[in-house]
């Protein structure tokens, strides 16, 4: 089935060449080139990427990126900009984004992450596997995958899209510790070499909905050396 993607970018060259590459995957290319017409777009169509410009008139692509994860609009988001500060790159994935990529870019990588993105948007797909779709119950969080709904004594905690591919990976897995890179290449998809901190970040976030005390966290604890692991003796 071919992939629908939204390029949202004020520059109409880089829009036509990356319709052009686009087409050759296979895909099926809408544009917008201002940032409030990007998020009407990315609200009510149905897309399987988002090509997200930084900087846009009117609105820009941070903010977008917010709105749509602020309005559970999961779409995978790969982020575009000619910006180059690591501040600007943490930003970017911290608001939601799935992957970035700094102007200019060499045409090859830009259809490599796509690609990828396309993987493991279909990996992620259930497939009739009920049973990965399993209510999670540990201790006082309920975990409902196919939702994407977390409860703590049945009251609902809302959780950022990362911050719940993390809370999901770890539950699923309980005892076994993560290094951060490992988490890197897990949850945000591929290696972002440097980029720890991200994760440090994402994981205080988390604890401080979750837990019920951050300096004795019950839930996600630290594997010293290592990285970090859930609990493996909730009931």
């Amino acid at each position: 089935m071919d992939k629908k993607v939204l390029i949202i970018e004020d520059d109409e060259s880089i829009v036509e060449l990356l319709t052009i590459h686009l087409r050759d995957l296979h895909c099926e290319v809408s544009s917008a080139y201002r940032g409030n017409e990007g998020a009407t777009m990315a609200m009510t169509g149905d897309y399987d990427l988002i090509v997200l410009d930084i900087n846009l008139p009117e609105k820009d692509g941070l903010d977008v990126c917010r709105e749509l994860r602020a309005a559970t609009v999961l779409t995978p988001i790969l982020m575009l900009t000619a910006r180059s500060e690591e501040i600007d790159k943490i930003l970017g994935l911290e608001t939601g984004a799935d992957d970035y990529l700094t102007k200019p870019f060499n045409i090859r990588e830009f259809t490599a992450r796509v690609k990828a993105i396309f993987r493991r948007s279909d990996m992620s797909r259930p497939q009739n596997q009920k049973e990965e779709l399993a209510t999670i119950v540990l201790g006082s969080l309920s975990i409902d995958q196919e939702k994407r709904k977390v409860l703590k004594y049945n009251e609902r905690i809302e959780l950022t899209p990362k911050e719940f591919d993390l809370l999901i990976l770890l539950a699923q897995h309980p005892g076994r510790s993560y290094s951060r890179e490992r988490l890197l290449s897990l949850v945000w998809g591929y290696e972002f070499n440097g980029y720890e901190h991200t994760v440090n970040s994402h994981i205080n976030r988390l604890r401080a909905k979750i837990e019920d005390n951050m300096n004795a966290p019950h839930y996600i604890l630290t594997t010293w050396g290592v990285g970090y692991r859930f609990n493996d003796e909730l009931t």
